[in-house]
């Protein structure tokens, strides 16, 4: 018999809708070969359900098994020490282990936390435990959390399988580490990482060939169950969560006088007004995990934009695309990074990445324009008090390289702008000098020939004057001395 749909949680062993995965059979080979796994992954995508199932796989085979949640205790005020005694304590209880941890603990108490907990896997926990061993480690990003270094923690588990060589009861023992994180967040030191030994499990969506259990549940529900699945996939891209959840609203549509469609069940229950149909909580812990952190908020959205723009971004492993990844949100097939599924790409469409992109940059619009026409168009970058306010905004924050770039070619611009502007300005505060120099010249030259002409004038009058006053007394003179001559001619007869 079925059991109903399960989308909240870890499945249980005997779920009878749990689907059988390539990621299970490479998980269960590679432990049982004893080789250090670790299934890294975004959230509600089979991660905890997978485990359950390969530890009972597992113990039918023999080998002994213990699940440690890194997230069960709390990690925010957790000291070095207590966190060591946790795992060792949880170990004693899992295995039955004959030991007093109180004076263990005292009795090494010379030696730091981590060799204390190397020293009790090797003196007690392969002593007492005969069979092959496989510790789970779930929730290992919890280690994120803690006010602490772990990268000893993580050089630790390198150094088991290292000891192999030396001590062969090592090879009984090995390690699964599950979480949503990255390797490179957990641990910085490339020479003590355990990451680059083990084995990474890729956990793909649900392929049509895999579902089998869940197509069982719509049987005599729908005439082609097979389709009704087929278009389930098509939407959730095979999304454990998402997939068994669509699965059980078809179901409960079976049962109505008119069915509606895949695409309206996932419409209607899913995409429209998704904010207050989700729950159990899917889509609003994508968000979450895309926004919370402002400082990268920019990075992860601009990336996602170029995505949904261009329909795929080739894989580089940058940290952007190993955050967004974790997020679910996109999906890594071969080289290329895609949306996950046609739900998320609803539900996240361009109108979600821009409003949340403007309530993160006071300058959104010229900043898409400004990206959209190839970083050249210049009318697009900020000015004068736009400007002040973006860099006032940005100033701490962890801006991502294109922001950092318009911003830059923004200032720039002003600035040339400015001297452009200083310039124009010098250039008519001289024009205008010259104006006015050439003015007082003219007018200068002007008051010279006023004054020259009127000197010409008074010259000329006298000059006429002088030349009529000399020819009157020239005439004069003359008269004169022609009345003497005849006075003279007179007195001499």
């Amino acid at each position: 018999m079925l059991n109903q749909y399960i989308f909240s949680g870890s499945l249980p062993e005997n779920a009878s809708t749990y689907v059988t995965r390539e990621a299970d059979k490479e998980l269960y080979d590679s432990l049982i070969a004893g080789k250090f796994c670790y299934v890294l992954n975004s959230r509600q995508s089979g991660k905890s359900s997978i485990r359950v199932r390969t530890m009972r796989r597992l113990r039918d085979a023999g080998v002994e098994c213990t699940a440690i949640d890194l997230s069960a205790g709390g990690v925010q005020n957790v000291t070095p020490e207590q966190w060591y005694v946790d795992l060792i304590d949880h170990l004693i209880e899992s295995f039955a282990l004959d030991v007093d941890l109180v004076e263990w603990w005292a009795k090494n108490q010379l030696h730091s936390e981590v060799t204390r907990f190397r020293k009790f896997i090797e003196e007690v926990l392969l002593v007492e435990v005969k069979e092959n061993i496989v510790i789970f480690i779930d929730e290992i990003d919890s280690v994120l959390s803690l006010k602490f270094p772990t990268d000893d923690f993580f050089a630790l588990i390198r150094a088991c399988h290292n000891q192999r060589v030396d001590n062969p009861e090592y090879n009984r023992l090995t390690f699964c580490l599950l979480g949503v994180a990255s390797p490179s967040n957990l641990i910085k030191d490339k020479q003590r990482t355990p990451f680059n030994i083990g084995k990474a499990i890729n956990l793909k969506g649900f392929q049509l060939h895999e579902v089998e259990p869940l197509r069982k549940g719509l049987e005599g529900k729908f005439a082609e169950p097979q389709t009704v699945m087929q278009e389930i996939l098509n939407w959730t891209g095979g999304q454990p969560f998402l997939t068994q959840k669509l699965c059980q609203f078809m179901v409960e549509e079976s049962e109505k006088d008119n069915p509606s469609s895949v695409e309206q069940v996932a419409r209607a229950r899913i995409i429209e007004n998704w904010e207050l149909q989700d729950e159990p909580e899917h889509l609003r812990m994508i968000r979450s995990r895309i926004l919370r952190d402002e400082e990268r908020a920019g990075y992860l959205l601009d990336l996602y934009q170029q995505i949904r723009s261009h329909g795929e971004v080739v894989n580089n492993d940058s940290a952007e695309q190993s955050e967004l990844l974790l997020s679910g949100l996109v999906g890594k097939q071969q080289d290329k990074i895609r949306v996950y599924n046609l739900i998320y790409q609803e539900v996240f469409n361009l109108n979600w990445v821009e409003g949340e992109l403007k309530k993160l940059r006071p300058y959104s619009e010229s900043f898409r324009a400004w990206v959209a026409y190839g970083f050249v168009d210049e009318s697009r970058l900020l000015r004068g008090n736009a400007l002040k306010d973006a860099e006032e905004w940005g100033k701490d924050k962890n801006l991502s390289y294109q922001d950092r770039q318009f911003l830059a070619a923004s200032k720039e611009k002003e600035i040339q702008e400015e001297i452009a502007a200083q310039e124009k300005e010098a250039q008519l505060e001289r024009e205008r000098k010259d104006r006015e120099a050439t003015e007082q010249r003219n007018k200068a030259l002007a008051e010279a020939n006023r004054k020259a002409r009127k000197n010409i004038s008074v010259g000329s009058f006298i000059l006429i004057f002088t030349l009529l006053l000399t020819g009157i007394l020239g005439i004069k003179a003359a008269l004169t001395a022609k009345e003497v001559v005849q006075n003279n001619e007179t007195a001499i007869f």
